[in-house]
């Protein structure tokens, strides 16, 4: 069964690369009319509205940073925003920091700022959609882009950590005060997936590749275009019966409690230990 967005309007915060431009280009593909969002017009975002018009001409972008205030976020990109796109019923919460200072490092301001991005925007942005819908007795979609760091920790990263552990009891609790008004709320969590941020590291140092490979039960680190159909899915109506759920695209990371140890690990440690036995015979 063909997922169908024909008719429907989305707006996807930070969905002009990475996730949230596989998110965007995938509803465009369903039939959306997309409303991109992005700190800056840049090649990126140019190339992703480009991508986005020739699946969905009347799509659109907006441009706004995100680390504003949340009075600033309401009266500057959300009431524009429904002014000119009164019939919008689908909302992607996937903009979000990662970068964090080692925790025994970290300071209030970027804690704050994590939260404030990557939790506290989707809660407010989603409060004042489902607002709107209810008024206007539109039956609204929610989704929010979590990550498989909020079930499994890093310990560079306990800030962002922190904050998509928090996304995914958010979500569980807009769903229960949204399905009344038949507001669904779900999330897609991904595992490493390449994006611009992780082609950083992933590109240049093979080790680390292998390394996260090890670490991913079928061995992939696919492109972020495998996170789109699933939230196409999902804010469609073949998931009508789908509330509160985060759904893992992760290759089955999160159900490994650790990969076994490799074979050629096990040769080398086994080696070495023979040649420090000898050496201290």
């Amino acid at each position: 069964m063909k997922i169908d967005l024909q008719g429907k309007k989305a707006f996807i915060t930070g969905s002009t690369q990475g996730v949230g431009a596989a998110i965007a280009i995938a509803l465009a593909q369903a039939g959306a009319t997309v409303i991109l969002h992005g700190l800056r017009e840049d090649a990126e975002s140019e190339a992703t509205l480009k991508r986005c018009r020739q699946l969905s001409p009347e799509s659109t972008i907006i441009c706004f940073d995100l680390s504003a205030s949340i009075s600033e976020i309401q009266s500057q990109l959300f009431k524009p925003l429904i002014e000119s796109h009164p019939d919008t019923s689908i909302f992607v919460s996937n903009a979000g920091i990662y970068i964090d200072p080692p925790f025994l490092k970290g300071d209030e301001a970027n804690f704050d700022r994590t939260m404030h991005i990557n939790v506290k925007v989707g809660y407010f942005l989603t409060q004042w959609f489902a607002n709107n819908w209810i008024e206007n007795q539109r039956n609204g979609r929610v989704l929010f882009t979590g990550s498989i760091n909020g079930l499994l920790a890093e310990a560079d990263h306990t800030a962002y950590d922190t904050s998509k552990g928090a996304l995914s009891a958010m979500v569980r609790s807009l769903c229960v005060a949204l399905a009344p008004y038949d507001i669904r709320v779900n999330a897609i969590a991904p595992g490493l997936v390449r994006t611009p941020l992780t082609n950083q590291v992933l590109s240049n140092d093979p080790t680390a590749l292998d390394w996260m490979r090890l670490h991913t039960p079928n061995g992939q680190v696919p492109e972020a275009s495998v996170c789109g159909p699933i939230a196409a899915f999902l804010v469609s109506d073949l998931a009508s019966h789908m509330h509160g759920q985060t759904v893992y695209i992760d290759g089955g990371m999160n159900a490994w409690q650790q990969p076994d140890v490799p074979p050629e690990y096990r040769r080398w440690h086994q080696a070495n230990a023979k040649e420090s036995h000898h050496g201290t015979s």
